[in-house]
């Protein structure tokens, strides 16, 4: 609800910029047709602008994951609260005005259709139905229906009915229903409440100029406007003769006509708009992190290295005589292996590496998949266990193993089943597949019975290397904590914070 109503309180700036240029630009002039489509153009194109980012990308490359140095601070997760105003009060409050000002615009419609609807029918040969009602009311319009008094319709004042014509001819009562619907989310913000009063003038002076333009006498006519104004009654979703704009009405008729190059000033939107789509603008930025160095081996008669562009490089190996054995790799133990696998892995890419129908199904395989084992269970053995394992390029899981150990049936039960996963989809990075190392943490819990837990862990704590117990937090002296910073996860892998320390010599 928070997002809403910054968006609601940028379309209420851009309603007040916009209109601000229409009262100093042309409120004045007798475009009113143009003036009709700035000011309908200003309550519209306003909600849609906020939605409308531009979105500049920025690409940096780094090396590795950033730190950040945090000197002798402490490490603490700190959860950041709103104020109860804020995410409480202020929505209630716009609610609850949004719901009222909605609320009279519909009574308001009910009220005329009730009062249509219990009226005297008079259909006209244009399309046009002549309401006759016993009530004492100034005529109206509304949508193809002209409202009147038993009265005013026994005299049949052409007039009248030419300016009421006019209102359903141009389609007033559209814009009428459009704009107060907008003005409930607006209902706070004084420049729509003067907009949408000076739309409704802008129709009555529409209006005005159809009858005057069908040769009606103009002195006349504002007789006619002065005394049917002193009538009772009236709708505020209605088209009708009012007090209100009666004497901009008759000032705007002596007024001259407006020269077409005044319509220039139309150009002074365009630097209103991009401006407002430039504060709205936004930059991305794209972290791209370096792939390993790539090396091509290649037999040959010396010893050589050349270099190909800022990462490939080329070692040429030299080649053992015909009469000499070659010498065989010696066999790294199992612990180098995984050690120089881990090396060669990602930790974060661009693209994530994700179990077969995402984080969701992966607690859900785990939970179905890992049983407790009767030996830990026995001896009442629980905890959690955090286990690693490398995503290859086809979606294989090799090189699992427990980054933090309770018990070693548990270790293996957890080893187990990441071993017994079907194939992921691979992380990717520059668009190609990479091998991504990848952390899950599972909960040996014992409640009266066999119970693991597979949860998502908010944050997996890292010191020195090793994964670790928040306890361990506090028995690190604050002076040897030499930095701090935190992996974000994806893909429903936990958010890693990792603390360095001082080596103490």
């Amino acid at each position: 609800m928070l997002d809403f109503l910054i968006y609601d309180a940028k379309v209420a700036v851009l309603i007040a910029v916009f209109y601000m240029f229409y009262r100093l630009m042309l409120s004045k002039e007798t475009f009113h047709r143009v003036n009709r489509v700035v000011l309908l153009a200003t309550s519209v194109v306003s909600f849609i602008m906020p939605l409308c980012v531009i979105t500049m990308h920025e690409t940096v490359t780094v090396a590795a994951v950033p730190t950040v140095d945090v000197g002798e601070m402490q490490a603490m997760v700190v959860e950041e609260s709103q104020p109860l105003w804020l995410h409480t009060l202020l929505p209630t409050l716009f609610i609850i005005g949004m719901v009222l000002t909605l609320g009279y615009t519909l009574l308001s419609v009910l009220r005329v259709v009730v009062l249509i609807r219990n009226s005297e029918h008079h259909p006209q040969e244009d399309g046009v139905v002549v309401c006759v009602t016993d009530r004492q009311v100034s005529p109206f319009s509304w949508m193809h229906y002209i409202v009147m008094n038993r009265e005013d319709y026994a005299e049949h004042n052409e007039a009248v009915l030419a300016h009421e014509r006019g209102h359903i001819s141009l389609r007033h009562s559209w814009d009428v229903l459009l704009v107060d619907t907008l003005t409930a989310l607006q209902w706070f913000n004084p420049a729509m409440w003067m907009l949408r009063q000076d739309l409704r003038a802008i129709h009555e002076y529409e209006a005005d100029g159809a009858v005057l333009s069908q040769g009606f006498n103009a002195r006349q006519y504002q007789y006619l406007l002065i005394t049917k104004a002193a009538s009772i009654g009236g709708y505020s979703i209605a088209n009708g003769i009012s007090h209100s704009t009666l004497k901009n009405r008759i000032r705007m008729m002596l007024h001259k006509k407006s020269q077409g190059s005044h319509l220039l000033k139309l150009l002074a939107l365009l630097p209103i708009v991009g401006i407002a789509l430039a504060i709205n603008a936004e930059t991305v930025t794209d972290v791209v992190y370096q792939q390993p160095q790539k090396k091509i081996i290649k037999k040959g008669k010396k010893n050589a290295t050349l270099k190909i562009g800022p990462v490939n490089e080329i070692v040429v190996v030299e080649q053992a005589p015909a009469n000499q054995k070659e010498v065989k790799p010696v066999e790294m133990p199992n612990a180098m292996k995984v050690e120089k696998a881990e090396k060669e892995a990602f930790d974060v890419v661009e693209q994530m590496p994700q179990f077969p129908g995402g984080p969701s199904a992966l607690m859900q395989f785990l939970s179905q998949n890992v049983k407790y084992p009767v030996e830990a269970h026995k001896a009442g053995v629980e905890g959690r266990v955090i286990a690693t394992f490398i995503v290859e390029k086809d979606g294989s899981i090799t090189n699992a193993r427990i980054a933090r150990s309770v018990h070693p049936s548990l270790d293996a039960e957890a080893l187990r089943v990441i071993g017994s996963m079907p194939n992921w989809m691979p992380g990717k990075q520059n668009g190609e597949p990479v091998r991504v190392k990848y952390t899950v943490p599972i909960t040996f819990k014992l409640q009266g019975g066999n119970d693991v837990k597979v949860k998502e862990e908010k944050y997996i704590l890292e010191i020195d290397g090793k994964v670790a117990d928040d306890t361990e937090i506090g028995s690190i002296p604050p002076g040897d904590i030499q930095s701090m910073h935190i992996e974000k996860g994806e893909n429903g892998q936990p958010k890693k914070i990792i603390i360095t320390t001082k080596k103490k010599e």
